[in-house]
């Protein structure tokens, strides 16, 4: 399943963001994290096209892929 691929890069990135680059606390926050994000897009998927379900992996790439598009522009801006 390809959405725990989408998951690895994004979650640590988020939780960044949040709780700094300090790995005593972003580990156990990305962990967590993960979890969660799986889970809300699972439920997600499953309220959206009810009575049909969307796959958890098309909920997190359209989560997952603004974020790297976002994150690749803040790169650029940075190198301008």
């Amino acid at each position: 399943m390809w959405s725990h691929r989408l998951l690895g890069p994004v979650v640590p990135h988020l939780c960044r963001l949040l709780v700094g680059p300090d790995y005593r606390w972003l580990l156990p926050f990305s962990t967590l994290g993960g979890a969660c994000l799986l889970l809300a897009a699972d439920i997600a998927g499953r309220i959206v096209a009810r009575p049909a379900e969307l796959d958890v992996g098309i909920v997190t790439a359209f989560i997952g892929a603004p974020f790297f598009v976002w994150v690749v522009m803040q790169q650029r801006i940075r190198e301008l």
